[in-house]
């Protein structure tokens, strides 16, 4: 779904995510379904929470992302969240129990560091909405007086 054509030429390799992407709602509700349906074969499968965690949570960022018209297209022929969390779940079916647990770690890293980056993004977000607003309290009081 996210790897079907190439542009020639270019190597650059997307899916119908993207395509579908270009319909606002209709792409993001059927591309959504498929995100649901690998999130849920890992469950089936008893995939360990923290990865089912990480695979939710790329699956958040491509919707979150997604949502910005234009560049919500572009970063689903890049980031392919539907391919990453195929690929997440082969990896803990194929890996033996110990290989397993160093795999669990690399999914509690990324989780941790994915938390950390939203953090920031919204302590980040919350300083340019208070310095916006002070702008704006600002101007409207000199205007008054």
């Amino acid at each position: 779904m996210d790897s079907a054509f190439r542009i020639p030429g270019v190597g650059v390799r997307f899916g119908f995510d993207a395509l579908l992407g270009l319909f606002p709602g209709i792409g993001d509700v059927t591309t959504s379904l498929a995100s649901l349906y690998i999130l849920s074969a890992a469950h089936r499968y008893n995939v360990p929470r923290i990865t089912i965690t990480r695979m939710a949570l790329n699956i958040l960022l491509e919707t979150i992302i997604g949502a910005i018209p234009l560049v919500g297209d572009l970063f689903d022929v890049y980031w392919k969240s539907n391919q990453r969390n195929v690929e997440l779940l082969r990896r803990h079916l194929a890996a033996p129990p110990a290989a397993a647990e160093k795999l669990q770690r690399s999914d509690r890293w990324f989780v941790m560091a994915l938390i950390v980056g939203l953090v920031a993004l919204m302590i980040g977000a919350a300083v340019v909405a208070y310095w916006i607003l002070s702008w704006i309290i600002t101007a409207i009081y000199r205007a008054a007086a």
